[in-house]
């Protein structure tokens, strides 16, 4: 699945930062690149190349990409478009006085493409630009692959977790050192699987069990077929009832287990990105950005500027 591959790239980019430091505060002199003609924007329309602040002001509208079927940020149920990326692109909206007009996007095989579909070049076969992109890791050596995007606009730090039957763990909660003997759900293909198939030695992959996506391993856990569930804290708390418990434990071997998340936008258009991070940052200090998680019943974890 294109958007578990998301998921894997997002959690693994940003794990993979250097950890106590700003993403993109460091320079990018150790950091290889690909295929340069890749990087390049080609055959880009005057709409991509010219459009400014200026110009979605004019419009009324700022086009906004959040990723398809990605509960408890961006999905659809009974044909509304909902989630807490929604409700930050609206925010984002009302603060530069215009509406929200949502592209709902499938994820590409990594963010780099993302970036690419979505900010700076646009899909080879239809497909629009967007003015922002929602949900994309806040990571150094992401920015520098990405000349053609500015990441800014930090907005939330997501964090790995475990969340486990009560009855299963009446006294203390599971730590994947647990699982050699319990079992345990992951999306597959995600930063949750490699880890736990990684460690100990493999010793744990007997007692693993994978499924399309963290609600269907939710699913599985209130139904008792799992025992506990490893996945990101956000789309745990999306699905949690009172028969389960989640917590954030230490993860022995993974250099870092949270990340940050912010928007992208195309470099030339800085002032759209200037206006995007103050809107954002605006709502972190007057507490509308912790309303909008604590809303869809989520834990908000502030980003460390």
């Amino acid at each position: 699945m294109k958007t578990t591959a998301k998921r894997a790239a997002i959690a693994f980019l940003a794990i993979c930062s250097v950890a106590g430091t700003p993403a993109l505060a460091q320079n990018c002199e150790n950091v290889r690149f690909g295929d340069e003609a890749e990087r390049k924007p080609q055959n880009v329309g005057r709409d991509i190349v010219g459009q400014s602040l200026d110009d979605i002001q004019e419009r009324g509208t700022i086009k906004i990409a959040v990723y398809e079927d990605f509960a408890p940020f961006s999905y659809e149920e009974k044909g509304v478009l909902k989630g807490v990326d929604i409700e930050i692109g609206k925010l984002i909206a009302a603060d530069l006085g215009v509406d929200a007009q949502f592209i709902v996007t499938a994820a590409d095989e990594n963010v780099d493409g993302d970036l690419r579909n979505n900010v700076w070049r646009g899909k080879l076969i239809g497909g629009q630009i967007s003015n922002v992109m929602l949900h994309v890791p806040y990571d150094r050596e992401l920015g520098c692959r990405n000349e053609m995007v500015v990441l800014n606009g930090q907005y939330y730090n997501e964090q790995l977790a475990i969340a486990y039957r009560k009855d299963a763990y009446p006294e203390d909660p599971p730590v994947p050192a647990y699982f050699r003997f319990d079992t345990v759900g992951v999306e597959n293909d995600t930063i949750s699987d490699f880890y736990l198939s990684g460690f100990a030695r493999g010793q744990l992959v007997g007692n693993m069990r994978r499924y399309p996506t963290a609600s269907d391993a939710m699913s599985a856990l209130a139904g008792g077929e799992v025992m506990a569930v490893m996945a990101p804290l956000s789309q745990l708390e999306h699905d949690l009832t009172d028969e389960i418990g989640v917590h954030t434990p230490p993860f022995p071997g993974l250099a870092k287990s949270s990340w940050t998340l912010g928007v992208a936008v195309r470099h030339n258009w800085r002032p759209l990105s200037y206006a995007v991070d103050d809107a954002i940052r605006y709502a972190i200090e007057d507490g509308r950005m912790a309303k909008i998680f604590e809303d869809h019943g989520l834990t908000y974890t502030k980003p460390e500027w």
